[in-house]
């Protein structure tokens, strides 16, 4: 199978293996069908049996994932991309397979090119430099953040493709950079056209080749614009119109020169091997790049874009897939200008995103909401700045002849407080009201407009309605009695029938109000059209998010060959399509770019009695062998919940004796379990039912010891399973493990045993270790390693959501247990407000739950979530509280020794680089590069010390390495270093590649380090907790919720994510 690039970097891919196949072709070299089938039914039953022993545990999660919410699976077992904007999110799901396909891309006399050797040359004479200056690790004059101390030398060496393309500016390229500040304030598509309006001025019609804008704030210019400051005055009017409205709004624009940037000062920068150099406006012309490149698609009729990043042809041949509901999936794609050593890089990468179908907005409202079952509330949430474009007006024409359409933004729905400081507010019978149900004021004369201090139908004839109304009218829903009646009150069907001479069918189908809440304007659904290009910001439900899923997941090798062969004419990188390439004196290679990488050696896992598992591929079985240390479960019971019609998975007795089977694989896996206590069924009306609690409350038990209830769910349900969590972890404090009953009633060994890990975990045990002679400076046991992360409301959540942050921490060297704190704050602050009290508590259990005389030496931080351009902050904000509380509590000859020491390494997850092996031996058996692989060289800087670390093996779909990015060392450049490492950068990434065998929940290597892992899952638990006020599509709430959001007043406190005394110092949230 071969797959050839029109720009002649042809696609060569090793093909499938199937029944009937003919051959392989591998790099040249032909292996007959019959010795690859024997060798394919090898590799099958290996990932038959690597995926019965790797699969995790089936307890309900309350994720915005995959159509079951069972269960967190075996993490990572499926890594795809999925990026509806509205939730920026990978899902992770799916099966093994039994192909191996390599990407191979050749230079036409079949070899891969190597690495840019310039790039090498200044990477090695930079460490060199650094080494003779003796400021290896350290920070420089100019330095905020510490050097590169070497780059990593274990491992076997690959070579990979990068999803990246150089760009290559002329050497004279000056650009000159402009704000632009609009008054009165305007957002949107509105400002969009305000700076195209600008543009379209007499002063800047000779310059149309030369700006570049982001249509928002900033124009970019090849040539100077003119002196200094300009002023202008536009009144606004809508693309393809001739003149301004007769009341059109009037704009004042300021243009205003901030800057010249020289982009071979960038260069020069990055070529430099002077350790003290220095470039101030790195940052400005990197944006100014990123404008220059986000321009094409922003001034594309035919492209939609999705925040400043995001871009998606809106061209037939674009792969698309129905999502039912109104939605249509898109592939597009993503693309930024980022900086590495020697050279200007281009990131494109595959992106997947929701759009609005381009139908009549009846269609759409009644797609929608069979889905839903007419929830009106969630369908104002689901049009909410939906561009519509109206039909039952006559067809505008600009003086060229082209149709100007008459477009709205949709409000809302219908609500009975429209208008409530108009002297005739309009009559709205209940909220989401249909066209016969919401009345307005109208004129007594035929065809006259609706007064300002009315509401109207959209599209009244002689007025748009946009006055402000009087005040003092009628606070009520309808005409205040005393004042003069000169007109009369009129339904927006009877309206349209009238004037418009348009019967609207389905008069009970909610009108749409355009205008806004003070001054309403209503139409009907029949009269609109949805305007094609239009992201969708709403959650997608279960279904609608695993058909999401199949659409993205595909080959690394079929996303590499979309981002050459669609993603450079999308994003506007081929200078055929992009004139202003050329005008600039900007090339970029056609050709992704290739990288050194290397495959670190798996780690030893060991279990109880020091049996070591078999390690393949990042994964492994627990078959015949305990955990490392089995925890003491001195009481526990089960309760089975029935709801509704729905039938239990048991009965009395096949209950009981399914539980004695799961009670004998608890001992077997080395739990020191007593024998359950007496089940109990419960029946519940609902997600809301009180007796849940109450039932959790009176679980018996010896009050010295944590409680554990086994949960039997009737069927995967999120409310249901917030509602236990909370009640559980917060109110009751008793452990809950929630399983769905048919999965539980199969009594399949395994499904016991991914149970179990969750068990053990709870009451204190450890699963497995790995050979301390991979953990370096923990083993000493003096070095405490901290996960912290933040979650923030997501789009549907309420306007009171707040943000919540997470820490988790070891308490020992074996770093099996990682007790957790929650703390709400400010709602999107990603700073956490409150580290100095949640790391003290951490440093507490260290010594009291660790058993130790001392606070640690060490403190090694793993911060998640944290975007680039917030690196700084953390320096700023977080570290200050992190000294803050070590002063608090380590004795003065700790502190005066400069005791503890503190690491913090910024983990990254959101973003767009990828990976793909070069050759079929290098790829894994999804042709992904293989666990283990490390990239520290070709797209990082020489300056900064990161790499990108692929620690596990994703089964489908294109793998995404972490980003480590060390802002903070005061631990590893100070340690002697010990063979076999040769320089601290081995010690980290070699250590962090181990602790990705350490995570509890899984009998395989994760995607990213446990502490920053249980950080994240920890967050997501308070989700759970404030599950009302994060996702407001729920009808039911938590108790916590209930109170923090039930009137969308009162705000939430960490009072409702206060884990109970009897659980607080333990792994509730596993």
């Amino acid at each position: 199978m071969f797959a050839s690039s029109s720009l002649g970097a042809p696609l060569i891919c090793i093909a499938a293996l199937y029944c009937g196949q003919q051959f392989w072709f591998f790099g040249g070299y032909t292996l007959p069908t019959k010795s690859l089938l024997c060798l394919a039914q090898i590799v099958v039953l290996v990932v038959a049996v690597a995926v019965v022993a790797m699969k995790v545990v089936d307890e309900v999660v309350a994720t915005r994932a995959v159509d079951e919410v069972v269960a967190t699976r075996a993490v990572d077992e499926v890594e795809v991309e999925v990026e509806a904007e509205a939730t920026a999110q990978a899902f992770e799901a799916g099966e093994a397979e039994d192909e191996v396909e390599g990407l191979q891309w050749r230079t036409p006399n079949q070899s891969i090119p190597a690495p840019n050797p310039e790039v090498t040359k200044v990477e090695d004479s930079f460490q060199s430099s650094l080494s003779a200056g003796g400021g290896l690790g350290g920070l420089s004059i100019n330095a905020k953040f510490p050097h590169r101390p070497g780059y990593g030398t274990k491992g076997k060496k690959v070579i990979l493709w990068a999803n990246y393309f150089e760009m290559i500016p002329s050497p004279d390229l000056l650009l000159y950079r402009y704000n632009v500040r609009v008054q009165p304030d305007a957002i949107g598509k509105k400002l969009s056209q305000i700076v195209k309006l600008l543009l379209q001025l007499p002063a800047y019609s000779d310059f149309q080749d030369d700006i570049v804008t982001d249509f928002k704030s900033t124009l970019v210019s090849r040539r100077r614009l003119g002196p200094g400051t300009a002023d202008w005055t536009i009144p606004y009017r809508a693309e393809g119109e001739d003149e301004p409205l007769a009341r059109a709004q009037t704009y004042r624009i300021r243009v205003e020169e901030t800057g010249t940037l020289t982009v071979s000062a960038l260069m020069d920068y990055l070529t430099s091997t002077n350790v003290n150099a220095a470039y101030a406006d790195k940052e400005p012309v990197l944006q100014a790049l990123n404008i220059f490149l986000g321009h094409y698609a922003k001034s594309s009729p035919g492209i939609a874009t999705v925040g400043s990043s995001k871009s998606f042809s809106l061209a037939q041949a674009t792969p698309k897939l129905n999502l039912g509901a109104g939605l249509t999936a898109l592939r597009g794609f993503f693309s930024s200008v980022r900086v590495a050593t020697c050279r200007i890089l281009v990131n494109v990468n595959v992106s997947h995103a929701a759009f609005y179908d381009a139908i009549r907005l009846d269609q759409l409202i009644q797609s929608y909401g069979q889905a839903t079952q007419r929830n009106r509330v969630k369908l104002e949430s689901f049009l909410k700045r939906v561009r519509v474009k109206v039909t039952h007006l006559a067809e505008k024409k600009n003086k060229s002849g082209q149709s100007v359409p008459r477009v709205k933004t949709i409000f809302g729905l219908a609500h009975k407080d429209d208008g409530y400081g108009l002297d005739h507010p309009p009559r709205v019978q209940i909220f989401g009201a249909g066209s016969k149900a919401v009345e307005f004021y109208r004129g007594d004369s035929p065809g006259a407009p609706s007064s300002s201090s009315a509401g109207q139908a959209a599209g009244t004839p002689g007025g748009k309605g946009k006055g402000k109304g009087k005040k003092g009218g009628a606070a009520g829903h309808g005409p205040d009695p005393t004042a003069p009646q000169s007109g009369k009150y009129i339904s927006v069907w009877d309206f349209f029938e009238r004037v418009h001479k348009r019967s609207i069918a389905s008069s009970d189908l909610p009108v749409v109000n355009v205008g806004n809440r003070e001054n309403p304007s209503y139409l009907p659904a029949e009269v609109c059209v949805v305007m094609p290009g239009q992201n969708s910001q709403a959650k997608l439900d279960p279904a609608q998010t695993q058909q999401m899923i199949r659409f993205a997941v595909r080959k690394p090798w079929e996303n590499a060959n979309s981002i050459v062969q669609e993603g450079l004419p999308t994003v506007g990188l081929l200078p055929q399509t992009n004139v202003k390439l050329g005008r600039f004196g900007v090339s970029v290679t056609a050709r992704l770019i290739t990288v050194p990488g290397r495959v670190l050696n798996e780690p030893k896992v060991k279990y109880k009695q020091d049996n070591f598992a078999q390690v393949r591929g990042g994964s492994w079985n627990m078959q015949g062998i305990k955990f490392n240390t089995g925890g003491t479960l001195h009481s526990w019971t089960y309760l089975m919940i029935s709801m509704g019609n729905m039938p239990d998975a048991f009965s009395k007795d096949s209950l009981s004796s399914t539980v004695a089977q799961f009670h004998q694989a608890l001992l077997n896996m080395g739990i020191h379990a007593s024998p359950p206590r007496p089940g109990m069924r419960l029946m519940v009306s609902g997600p809301d039912d009180t007796s849940i609690e109450t039932t959790l409350k009176n679980v018996p038990g010896d009050p010295k010891y944590a409680r554990l209830v086994l949960v039997i769910l009737p069927i995967a349900h999120t409310l249901l399973y917030n509602r236990i969590k909370h009640a559980g972890d917060v109110k009751v404090g008793v452990h809950t493990v929630c399983v769905v009953g048919s999965k539980f009633a199969k009594a399949q060994p395994q499904y016991f045993a991914n149970v179990a890990l969750k068990f053990n975990l709870k009451v204190g045990g450890i699963n497995q270790l790995v050979d301390n002679t991979r953990l370096g400076i923990i083993n000493e046991d003096k070095t405490m390693v901290v996960g912290v992360d933040v979650t923030h409301p997501s789009p549907g959540s309420a306007s009171n959501a707040p943000s919540v942050a997470g820490m988790v921490a070891s308490v020992d060297r074996w770093l099996g247990q990682w007790p957790a704190d929650l703390r709400i704050q400010r709602s999107r602050k990603e700073m956490v407000s409150e580290l100095d009290s949640m790391l003290k508590s951490r440093l507490h259990l260290w010594k009291t739950q660790g058993k130790h005389k001392t606070f640690p030496d060490n403190l090694l931080v793993y911060r998640d979530g944290v975007s680039e351009g917030q690196y700084s902050s953390v320096l700023d904000e977080e570290l200050p509280l992190l000294r803050k509380a070590c002063a608090e509590l380590y004795p003065p000859p700790d502190t005066k020794k400069g005791l503890p020491r503190i690491t913090i390494i910024i983990v990254g997850k959101r973003h767009h680089t990828r990976f793909y092996p070069t050759s079929a031996s290098d790829a894994d058996r999804s042709s992904n590069p293989q666990n283990g692989t490390v990239v520290d060289r070709g797209v990082t800087e020489a300056r900064n010390w990161d790499f990108f670390l692929q620690s596990h093996t994703a089964l489908q779909g294109t793998a995404r390495p972490a980003h480590y990015y060390i802002v903070l060392d005061e631990i590893f450049t100070k340690q002697k270093i010990i063979p076999p490492f040769q320089n601290v950068a081995d010690v980290l990434e070699d250590l962090t590649h181990s602790m990705c065998y350490l995570f509890g929940r899984a009998t395989k290597a994760v995607s990213i380090c446990p502490p920053a892992y249980y950080a994240d899952i920890v967050c997501e638990r308070a989700r759970c907790y404030l599950s009302g006020l994060f996702d407001m599509s729920t009808p039911s709430a938590t108790p916590a919720q209930s109170v923090a959001g039930g009137g969308g007043s009162t705000e939430a406190k960490t009072e409702d994510v206060l884990i109970h005394p009897d659980l607080r110092n333990t792994m509730f949230y596993i």
